[in-house]
């Protein structure tokens, strides 16, 4: 059986090496800086001639290191040399990777050294454009070598993102972006690391019933009360569609983690029926999700 069907089948990714490499300047460090929003364990600056080595570490048994990003460059002088030799060991074992690529053109990164104040590593006793210069026949064969070249010149940061998203991301997936959505009570403070804040008091309180008082928002006939509600379904249709509108453009923004907070007075009835149900769709579209109910416990007295 080919490996990849058996690291499927044990719930296993299959593995994905990308060697990052390129001019500096040209975005490496929004690369890599991507890649760990993506899920892969990242290495910049890795001297080429570990790179086999790292692929044998993520073979172990036990090993759930599958997706690997490493950044190769000319800060490594000595070691840059071996990264050929390094690529030919990977293919010779029929190790799949890919190398990445990224470039700009002379003006544009002499402009961002400029800004940066940023000395070129090349260029210890000369001028930024001779270290260009130098560092483009360096890299000459290996950027013939390349899988993917991408050229930052126009690309704004969130640009080169999006680009290396589309091509390195899972496929069918929102594993892009994590949510978590919490339940809250205003009585004990709004979570300060929320990103969306949705205020559910307007709807009536199952605490004034007392059969629902002591019971919480995960039991139910606290969800029948809550869901059930004319109100409630006009809010979640509206709720749910603003929803399916933002998150799409949190991702293309380069987002990897949104809370979404619901509040209610205390955190016990509202916030958390309405939480697990827009978890629940959100699940449903394939993005990653955690679900918390901070103040589920604490409301304990009148309000």
């Amino acid at each position: 059986m080919h490996d990849a069907i058996r690291d499927e089948e044990a719930g296993i990714a299959e593995r994905d090496l990308v060697v990052i490499t390129g001019m500096s300047g040209a975005g490496r460090s929004e690369a890599i800086h991507t890649f760990e929003d993506l899920g892969y364990f990242c290495i910049d600056n890795l001297p080429p001639a570990f790179i086999p080595r790292m692929v044998e570490l993520s073979d172990l048994p036990g090993s759930r290191i599958r997706r690997v990003a490493v950044v190769c460059d000319v800060r490594g002088r000595a070691f840059f040399d071996e990264l050929l030799a390094a690529l030919d060991e990977l293919k010779r074992t029929d190790t799949p990777f890919r190398v990445l690529y990224l470039e700009a053109d002379d003006k544009t990164l002499i402009t961002r050294f400029k800004e940066t104040r940023r000395r070129h590593p090349l260029a210890e006793a000369g001028s930024i454009a001779e270290g260009i210069r130098a560092e483009r026949e360096i890299l000459r064969e290996v950027r013939e070598r390349a899988d993917q070249t991408i050229d930052t010149s126009n690309l704004l940061p969130q640009e080169l993102r999006a680009v290396i998203r589309r091509s390195f991301a899972s496929k069918g997936r929102q594993d892009t972006l994590t949510v978590t959505v919490s339940s809250f009570g205003f009585k004990y403070g709004i979570p300060v690391d929320s990103d969306l804040v949705m205020d559910v008091r307007f709807l009536p309180n199952p605490y004034y019933v007392a059969r629902l008082r002591t019971k919480t928002g995960l039991e139910r006939p606290v969800k029948s009360f809550v869901l059930d509600r004319p109100e409630t379904k006009a809010f979640l249709e509206k709720w749910l569609d603003m929803l399916d509108l933002l998150l799409p453009d949190y991702v293309t923004e380069g987002k990897t983690h949104l809370h979404i907070a619901l509040g209610c007075t205390g955190g016990m009835h509202r916030s958390v029926v309405l939480a697990e149900h827009t978890a629940q769709h959100l699940r449903a579209l394939g993005y990653a999700l955690n679900v918390t109910h901070r103040d589920i416990g604490k409301d304990k007295g009148p309000r």
